[in-house]
């Protein structure tokens, strides 16, 4: 494909170690007996490719269209099966329950205020069977404020076939808040570059305000680790991992 979309090249620059680590969180906490599981905002599918080939009955929910084309190319590249499932994580109203609910990349941190991933976290709930388990991740405000502003990327592969340029900026009109420029450059066989860009806005809150979010919206235990659940978070953890159970 010549013209390629923002869609598809960042699925394909990706990094794929990360699907992996997820995948092994995501299993080692899985309700015993799990079989249904939904990933909000599970993009392009990678991850639920990898949950079906464990065995597991995936849904993938996500509000691109773009990106759930291109999920369920990989799910036929791969010879599992996938639900496919346009939405919003606010709105679940169409969807049954599940024995697990995944959400993670920090999908929750590009919700525009703490209401709606209050809201997000309310439809989880309700869509989630007795003893069933809520996983997502979410970057800290050491990530927003620290880390981010000023932050740049740039990538060109050994063709010079693509390029893809990466800058973060604080938000000054959000509190926590990061801004994104995201720019993709694709050679075409006329030696000219299609540029494909998008600006991202993301933030965070503090642990106290998240924690209270989840525990509101009926969670019973809440549990917050950092490094895909390998170490306890500190001061300059970048990451949270939540783990809420029903």
């Amino acid at each position: 494909m010549i013209y390629q979309s923002f869609a598809q090249l960042y699925d394909q620059l990706f990094d794929e170690t990360l699907y992996k680590d997820w995948r092994d969180y995501t299993l080692k906490r899985c309700p015993a007996g799990s079989l249904d599981v939904l990933d909000l905002a599970g993009g392009a599918g990678r991850l639920g490719v990898l949950l079906a080939q464990a065995g597991l009955t995936v849904t993938v929910a996500d509000f691109s269209t773009e990106m759930l084309t291109i999920a369920s190319q990989h799910a036929q590249e791969a010879g599992v099966a996938l639900n496919l499932v346009e939405a919003d994580m606010r709105d679940l109203q169409a969807f049954p329950q599940y024995d697990l609910v995944t959400c993670y990349a920090d999908s929750l941190c590009y919700l525009p205020n703490l209401a709606d991933v209050k809201t997000t976290l309310g439809e989880v709930k309700k869509h989630l069977k007795a003893g069933g388990r809520l996983l997502f991740d979410v970057i800290t405000p050491y990530q927003t404020d620290q880390v981010y502003p000023g932050y740049m990327y740039n990538y060109q592969d050994d063709d010079h076939e693509r390029a893809f340029m990466w800058q973060s900026f604080a938000d000054d009109d959000v509190e926590h808040g990061v801004i994104h420029d995201l720019t993709f450059f694709n050679r075409l066989p006329d030696g000219n570059y299609q540029r494909v860009g998008e600006t991202h806005f993301e933030r965070s809150y503090p642990q106290s305000r998240l924690i209270d979010a989840v525990k509101q919206a009926g969670f019973k235990q809440v549990t917050v680790t950092t490094d895909f659940g390998r170490q306890a978070p500190d001061e300059t953890t970048t990451r949270w991992f939540f783990e809420c159970q029903k």
